[in-house]
């Protein structure tokens, strides 16, 4: 830890003695710091390695004034950099233990920059780290729970920091299943891109560079500071990414700081950087290090220490970002990197959605039959309009069944596409009773019918079931379906929430709100069709499929399956 750092940060002059008093909340430790030009990169702002060892000791302060003893760093996610920080400008790094566990704790991070002349302040990043409390000798920890009495933002924090270590427990399996299901679509030619323009490989990108570990870079452990660790892994991914762009490109999120184990004074660190894939706007750069103490130097058996994802834009004018160049690989690690990217940003994608989804508002409309064909155009509008999106990204395809997930802004919309054995006309009757849905719908407990206004629309009450150990949530639809115009045109089944006073929200469970989904039935050959299931999924849908958005679940693939074995009975089994 620099020792500048430690001083006047957070009162730790008895942060560890044992006879200090027990905490009955998260307490803050800050840190405050005027920018100088030794702080600062050729561009005159601040380094964002420079910055991750600032965040590194401020949180471990925050996490050994809990524990009362000394904390390592075992990781550091979910850092998404908002604003830059320059030469002259204040900024506070303020960290607290949000939620304690058996033997590890997660800390947030909350960055910002004042101007000195405005006065303005601005977010420049939240972040959360995972801490190990190390006690010495062969005692046993057993970190003390936190007592949230605080605030409504802290109480927040508490019950989302599970849900963090549930995602991060999860993360592993999750990113083997969706490399396996990459690796599948690899085979298809569906993960491949047309260049538009020359490619590049990555080879050309990688970047490897050596540091020795001397007493400044130790913490007071003993051991290679995790902060000055991320310092120089930063160093690395910039130069691999400003090798791809031919330009200065700026750190804007950094996926995970996984720490595998520690080095100490004397070791040599091998820091290894190349660009994993490109998206456009932003690049992926992995990064590995190596450890040697001086035996395992002269037998060349490296100890990996740490692996990280980073991810990089180039700043354009009018805060607009400029494109990446295509990039491709040559060999059988770099296609691997170049897969685990994708997968990687689509655990990103799903961790966003998980975690930070807000409420809506309110989504439902009142149904009343003045507003019907109102009503019943918009809903199946709406559905066409999702349905023709550009942009689908293939996730897990099989004979039968296709998976796709589709981004936009703060926009996210799930299209499961199934191969059926039977007639269009077919198929739609049945969907288009959602009483029969739950003979294949494992999450519909049932479905009743409220109010049939004619032919085409229907309002029905839907019950599902719990997730997650909370109530069972239910929703109330309005269903529109449409026949064919002309010949080569889907039926439609369109479906959003809507409010009817003769169904009022049960104490006993959730009210929850769809606002686009619904299928297309597409005629492709005798007594073959396609089904594609739309949803734009919501704060009150996203419990059903976040484990399938996540990697960690294949319900969506088990329940396509049961509606197509459904849909190919020999008997209509439609009730009436």
């Amino acid at each position: 830890m620099d020792q500048n750092s430690s001083r006047g940060t957070s009162d730790m002059d008895g942060s560890c003695d044992k006879g200090r008093k027990k905490e009955s909340g998260p307490v803050e430790v800050q840190m405050c710091q005027s920018i100088l030009p030794m702080h600062a990169n050729h561009q005159g702002e601040l380094g964002a390695g420079q910055l991750l060892k600032w965040m590194d000791t401020t949180a471990c302060l925050a996490a050994e004034r809990h524990a009362g003893m000394a904390c390592v760093t075992a990781s550091m996610d979910d850092i998404q950099f908002e604003e830059t920080v320059r030469v002259g400008q204040v900024i506070n790094i303020k960290a607290r233990v949000n939620r304690a566990f058996n033997t590890s704790m997660e800390v947030g991070i909350y960055v910002t920059v004042q101007d000195v002349l405005s006065g303005v302040t601005k977010r420049v990043c939240v972040a959360f780290s995972t801490f190990v409390a190390k006690p010495t000798g062969t005692h046993k920890v057993s970190l003390k729970p936190l007592d949230i009495q605080g605030s409504v933002g802290e109480m927040l924090e508490y019950s989302l920091a599970s849900e963090r270590r549930r995602l991060r427990l999860y993360n592993e399996q999750a990113f083997k299943n969706l490399m396996k299901d990459y690796n599948n679509l690899q085979d298809k030619c569906l993960c491949s891109r047309k260049p538009v323009a020359p490619v590049v490989s990555t080879e050309l990108t990688r970047v490897e560079s050596i540091e020795l570990v001397l007493p400044p870079h130790a913490n007071h452990h003993g051991n290679t500071f995790g902060g000055q660790i991320m310092a120089w892994m930063e160093n690395v991914a910039t130069v691999a990414a400003s090798r791809l762009c031919g330009c200065y490109p700026s750190l804007g999120a950094v996926d995970m700081f996984r720490f595998r184990g520690p080095s100490s004074v004397g070791d040599r660190l091998v820091f290894k950087a190349m660009v994993n894939n490109a998206f456009q706007t932003s690049v992926e750069v992995g990064v590995r290090v190596e450890a040697y103490n001086c035996e395992e130097w002269n037998e060349g058996t490296p100890r990996h220490i740490n692996s990280a994802s980073m991810i990089y834009y180039i700043p354009g004018r009018d805060t607009e970002k400029q494109t990446f160049p295509e990039v491709t690989y040559t060999t059988l690690d770099g296609e691997r990197r170049f897969i685990g990217s994708i997968v990687r940003k689509r655990i990103r994608m799903a961790r966003k959605h998980i975690l930070y989804s807000g409420d809506e508002g309110p989504i439902s409309v009142p149904w009343d039959r003045s507003n019907q064909v109102y009503l019943g155009y918009n809903n199946v509008a709406a559905l066409t309009v999702l349905a023709g999106k550009r942009g689908w990204e293939a996730s897990n395809i099989n004979d039968k069944v296709g998976v796709y997930v589709h981004e936009e802004a703060d926009k996210l919309s799930l299209k499961v596409e199934m191969k059926v054995k039977t007639t269009a006309c077919y198929a739609f009757s049945l969907l288009a009773d959602l009483r029969l849905r739950p003979q294949w719908d494992q999450n519909y407990l049932s479905c009743e019918e409220v109010e049939k206004a004619d032919e085409e629309e229907t309002i029905y009450h839907i019950k599902c079931t719990t997730v997650n150990g909370s109530k069972s949530r239910d929703f109330v639809v309005l269903l529109s379906k449409r026949q064919p115009c002309k010949n080569g045109d889907p039926y439609v089944i369109a479906l959003r929430s809507v409010t009817v006073a003769t169904v009022p929200p049960e104490e006993n469970s959730i009210r929850s709100e769809v606002k686009c989904a619904g299928f297309l039935v597409h005629e492709i050959g005798y007594s073959t069709c396609k089904v594609s299931y739309y949803n734009q999924v919501t704060s009150g849908v996203l419990p059903y499929v976040e484990g399938n958005i996540a990697g960690w679940s294949k319900s969506m693939e088990e329940t396509a399956m049961s509606c197509i074995t459904f849909l190919e009975q020999d008997l209509l089994t439609t009730q009436f």
